[in-house]
Order: C-alpha cells, then sequence, then structure tokens
C-alpha cells in the first residue's frame, strides 16, 4: 500500500460522504484466512518486555483516523489493542499517532516498538525492519454498471465490453495480465474512471476492491453499480498485503505478534473487526 493509495482513498471517501457504510448489495464475504489451521505458533516470553508502543498516523481511515468524539480510532488502533489482550500485556501497551514522515525515525529511535499504519512491504525496508505475518490483503475487484452489464455475472460475460481501469496502476497491469480477453479502456484518474462507470461509458471497472465498495454504496454512485463476486490476489501486483512493522534485533516481539495473529484469526476475532470497518465485505 502507498500514500498514493491512501490519497486516492480519501478523495473517494469525500465524494461519497462515508466511512462506514450501510446497505450492501450482497452479504459481505468471511475475511481470508492468511494462516494454516494447522499452524502452531509459539508465544515467546515477553516478561523482559517494558512496554510496546504501536506507532501508527491519523489519516489512513478507516484504518486508522480521529474519530467524532476526537478519540484515535480505526481498524488498525483496534486490532493492536486485541494483540495485547491476546499476549496478556495490555498494561505495557500503548498506541501513538505521529505523522507518516516520522514512522520509521520514531521506530529506529526506540520511540516506539512495532509499527501498524499500512506501510507497504518492500526489498529494502525488509533489510530495514522486520515484519509480522500479513493480516490482511486488499483484493482487486470488478465494479458493474448495472444497467450496461446487464446479467453479467464472470469476467468471461465482460468479453466484447469496454473495461475500465486507471492508466499506468498496478490495477491496468493486472487486468491486462489475468484477463487477456478484455477490452481494456484506460482513463486518466479514478474520478475520470468512475463518473464513466457511473455514466455506462464501460461496462465494469476494474480497480482497488476497498475502494470500490465504498463507492458503489455512496451517494454519487446512486445506486447504479455493483460489485460483481470475485476477489484478485496477486503479491506481484498488489503486495504482500498488511503487516506490522518492528525492529530486527527483536525477533521475539515479531514472533509474540505472529502468535497474537493466529489466535485472531482462528477465533474469528480478526474477521469481527474486519466487519466493524468494513460492514459490506470488500471480498
Amino acid at each position: 500500500m502507498t500514500r498514493a493509495f491512501f490519497h486516492r482513498l480519501l478523495g473517494m471517501l469525500a465524494v461519497s460522504g462515508l466511512l462506514l457504510v450501510s446497505g450492501a448489495n450482497a452479504a459481505p464475504k468471511d475475511l481470508p484466512l492468511l494462516f494454516d489451521a494447522r499452524e502452531r505458533i509459539a508465544k515467546p516470553d515477553l516478561t523482559a518486555l517494558a512496554r510496546l508502543r504501536f506507532l501508527t498516523t491519523v489519516d489512513f481511515p478507516p484504518f486508522n483516523f480521529i474519530d467524532q468524539s476526537g478519540k484515535l480510532s480505526g481498524f488498525h488502533v483496534d486490532l493492536a489493542r486485541e494483540i495485547c489482550r491476546e499476549l496478556e500485556i495490555e498494561a505495557k501497551c500503548q498506541i501513538q499517532a505521529v505523522t507518516y514522515p516520522e514512522l520509521m525515525p520514531a521506530l529506529e529511535q526506540g520511540q516506539g516498538e512495532a509499527i501498524v499504519a499500512g506501510i507497504a512491504v518492500t526489498p529494502e525496508l525488509r533489510r530495514r525492519f522486520a515484519f509480522s505475518r500479513p493480516f490482511m490483503q486488499l483484493p482487486a475487484r470488478f465494479a458493474l454498471n448495472r444497467k450496461a452489464g446487464g446479467d453479467a455475472q464472470r469476467p468471461a460475460d465482460l468479453i466484447g465490453r469496454p473495461i475500465g481501469a486507471v492508466a499506468g496502476t498496478t490495477h491496468e497491469a493486472m487486468l491486462k495480465a489475468f484477463f487477456p480477453k478484455l477490452e481494456a479502456k484506460a482513463y486518466p484518474d479514478r474520478n475520470a474512471l468512475l463518473n464513466a462507470l457511473r455514466e455506462g461509458a464501460v461496462t465494469a471497472a476494474f480497480s482497488d476492491g476497498m475502494q470500490l465498495s465504498f463507492w458503489v454504496s455512496g451517494s454519487i454512485a446512486a445506486g447504479c453499480c455493483a460489485l460483481m463476486d470475485g476477489a484478485y490476489f496477486s503479491e506481484r501486483f498488489l503486495g504482500e498485503g498488511l503487516t506490522i512493522m518492528n525492529r530486527t534485533s527483536e525477533p521475539a516481539l515479531t514472533q509474540a505478534i505472529d502468535h497474537a495473529l493466529l489466535a485472531l484469526s482462528r477465533s474469528g476475532r480478526l474477521e469481527e473487526i474486519y466487519l466493524r470497518y468494513f460492514p459490506n465485505g470488500i471480498y
């Protein structure tokens, strides 16, 4: 995930006038399991851990933001609290908000122990930091114009019809790689793409599933469109997914976070947080 992605999301949220939405087109799909049900990750001894300070930002809704009461809220914030509860170290846990440019310097300088802020995992960052296992992936999806799309249900039903994507993005490249038989039509930016989708100039749009899930439920879309079944994943195009970053010098903390994420996934608490902030689902 990049900050450019985030700014596109903010624009989309502003246009739709929504942060959390309701009135889904269909029942939300379950959060995909990223841990093997048979896997075991031992819980390390954390008695020597003085405190666990999660660093985040306030400008990445619905993952981290300031709510109407002035409190730090969001998916990442609730997840950090659940991790601390699972590790039984709630008294040692804190969640601190800094600006995005301050995140990694603050971690390196010991002003926090972990970052939970949607930073994209890259080879360069892996040389500098440790990362937890992914706890959530953001898929690509098709949004269909109801009138133009008719009874289309699968990508194969879209052959011979124009499918929009934002030019020069990973989603445009992924559309062409995954669905070479579809007629890709490029638009200069997200607003142009969504306007074309709403007006029926394209039968469907291929883009980030989270953004599309908010948009189709928003007032600007006005019920024109719906998400098609199918969520598409690709580490090559979309990255590893959302993780928690910490220092390479603290492997026990990385293992502890992985242990907690596995437990939260198994117990269903991870999915509860997901549905709290994505009630319509993104899968």
